[in-house]
């Protein structure tokens, strides 16, 4: 009976982060109706900071101390959140929340390359390679650089958007060489690198946001969620999910979101649904599957992402 219950509450909490995550791009499509990007950035980071701060509280979790901890931290806070929040709220300026979730998917890959090139383990077997290829072939499609007029205006945005799959691929690496396994818990981790990355926002946002924010229940309401959720609870929940099932099953998420932020976009939004997109997300996701071991190696946990 026990174990019945735990993969109940298992199944619960790989479905509420898929939909949490999957969703944060509709709702940074929501705050941008009343805040510029980096004001979207410091209200999702000082929700969520919230939010992990009681949490470790609560768990009487012990801080970091070491100096060279908090420095690796403040790295990652740059990389993994400060400038991939930002990125990706400037890239919904220009382009459709579902847009930017596919793009998302592409961390894995992205993520795999890097760590194929620093890190000494990681080697380049046929089977990831051809993932890679067949991955990034993908976003090329995602991306449709040979339309002209508005596609290729929004390409900037496609860009960004990429670009910040991009800075999560460099903080997952950068994580896994210098950060976790050092003692100190996951949350305790994850809450230290929201904490800086909030700190490092307030003192940004007022000089490239000067402009007041207009405040609506909807605005509020979607930084809210993106704070409280996709930055706080999210967390707690992928890191219990872990402990319950393991990073692989964990990482099945991954292809989750990118399902989720497209049904939204769609459904909420009545944003486009372009045959480019449908196709290019097939491929990066069939190419994660490919590359990163559905077929023999399996998807390691470092490589989701929260956007």
């Amino acid at each position: 009976m026990r174990r019945s219950g735990v993969d109940r509450g298992s199944a619960f909490r790989f479905v509420a982060l898929g939909a949490i995550w999957g969703s944060s791009f509709l709702f940074i499509k929501i705050a941008l109706e009343g805040l510029a990007p980096a004001q979207v950035v410091l209200g999702r980071l000082a929700t969520g900071a919230v939010v992990l701060v009681v949490a470790v509280a609560l768990r009487h979790g012990t801080w970091p101390r070491r100096r060279g901890a908090w420095g690796h931290l403040a790295l990652v806070a740059v990389v993994g959140n400060v400038l991939p929040f930002f990125l990706f709220s400037w890239g919904e300026v220009r382009v459709s929340s579902a847009l930017a979730g596919v793009l998302n998917a592409a961390t894995p890959l992205l993520t795999m390359l890097i760590a194929l090139v620093v890190l000494p383990e990681e080697r380049a077997t046929r089977l990831r390679l051809a993932g890679l290829v067949a991955g990034f072939t993908g976003v090329v499609v995602i991306l449709a650089p040979w339309r002209a007029g508005a596609a290729a205006g929004a390409l900037s945005g496609k860009l960004a958007c990429l670009g910040a799959a991009a800075c999560y691929a460099v903080s997952f690496t950068y994580t896994r060489r210098f950060v976790t396994g050092r003692g100190t818990a996951p949350h305790v981790l994850a809450a230290s690198q929201i904490v800086v990355a909030t700190a490092l926002a307030l003192v940004l946002t007022p000089v490239v946001a000067p402009d007041r924010p207009h405040l609506t229940a909807a605005v509020v309401g979607a930084v809210l969620a993106l704070g409280c959720g996709g930055t706080g609870v999210a967390y707690l929940l992928y890191y219990r999910l872990i402990a319950d099932v393991g990073a692989t099953t964990a990482s099945m998420v991954t292809y989750v979101i990118p399902v989720v932020a497209v049904f939204l976009g769609v459904v909420v939004r009545d944003e486009p649904l372009t045959a480019n997109l449908v196709v290019g997300a097939v491929m990066v996701i069939a190419a994660v599957t490919v590359a990163e071991g559905r077929l023999g190696r399996p998807l390691t946990a470092s490589a989701v992402s929260s956007p």
